[in-house]
């Protein structure tokens, strides 16, 4: 099976985020293209998908070498890498691309400045150009700016043959639950007609469950705000009517983020984020 696919890899060293996106014409890419470790950097192998190009780039990675120096060596030692397409990208920013010669027209790939974009059974190299213009061009998360990449090589024709899956794979140090392991942002979207817009559909509810606030959205409770939270409770069926934003009420408000899956959101400093406080005012209208 060859799947038509279209991809970039990427880092931000600022915020010490890796990561892959990646659409196809192809039943759950995400279980074949993106890798990555946050000790490491990302891998796409796509084309006629070599899987054991991930794991053992990213290996080659952590050994030192640069990401042209990896697919050197992945294909090296590869009878067919004439079939295989690569995008890496190192911790630090460093990327390269590699298109073998047998992959299926439009092939090839893109490098700028902390991404890598390729794909194979394109529309045309304008594809790759729209994605890497649209990430430099970007503002937000690393995610937003791999989203923004997708959205840009589909709306110029992306793969060919059509659209089925996509995934997102973000790694950063201590960026998964709980601060367990590096697995920021895995999602991923198996067979879909609009399988890009669904991944940003459900990108922005990871976002809500998992992303910290931006300073910017961190209010204080001041009087005011503890009434209408209080309020917004017992329209929630979680206070009696009139009840005060008191201890019992914070209590309750935490007791109610928990069970709706925010407790990354609970704050111990007198303060609720912009993100918390519309979950409860939707929340309040439905019922």
């Amino acid at each position: 099976m060859r799947p038509s696919t279209f991809s970039i890899v990427a880092a931000d060293v600022a915020s010490h985020e890796i990561g892959v996106a990646v659409q196809s014409k192809f039943l759950s890419v995400g279980a074949a293209v993106p890798w990555a470790s946050a000790d490491a950097g990302a891998v796409a192998t796509q084309a006629w998908a070599n899987t054991a190009y991930g794991p053992r780039g990213l290996q080659l990675l952590r050994d030192g070498l640069e990401p042209q120096q990896v697919i050197a060596s992945l294909t090296a030692e590869d009878p067919q890498k004439d079939d295989r397409q690569i995008g890496v990208v190192g911790k630090d920013a460093r990327c390269a691309t590699f298109t073998g010669t047998r992959c299926m027209e439009w092939a090839g790939g893109v490098a700028g400045e902390g991404f890598a974009a390729q794909g194979n059974i394109l529309a045309g190299p304008a594809v790759v150009t729209a994605m890497g213009d649209a990430f430099t061009a970007a503002r937000g998360s690393l995610a937003d700016r791999l989203i923004a990449a997708l959205r840009a090589g589909q709306k110029v024709g992306g793969d060919r043959r059509g659209q089925q899956s996509a995934a997102l794979l973000i790694v950063k140090p201590a960026g998964g639950y709980g601060g367990f392991n590096d697995r920021y942002v895995d999602l991923r979207v198996d067979d879909h007609p609009e399988p890009i817009e669904e991944l940003a559909r459900i990108l922005e509810l990871h976002k809500l469950y998992f992303f910290p606030p931006e300073p910017r959205d961190v209010l204080p409770i001041d009087a005011g705000l503890g009434r209408e939270i209080a309020a917004l409770l017992a329209r929630a069926g979680e206070l009696p009517a009139g009840a005060a934003f008191d201890d019992a009420a914070r209590a309750t408000l935490v007791k109610f983020m928990h069970r709706e899956n925010l407790e990354n959101r609970v704050r111990e400093d007198g303060t609720i984020d912009r993100q918390t406080l519309d979950y409860l005012k939707n929340a309040a209208e439905r019922c």
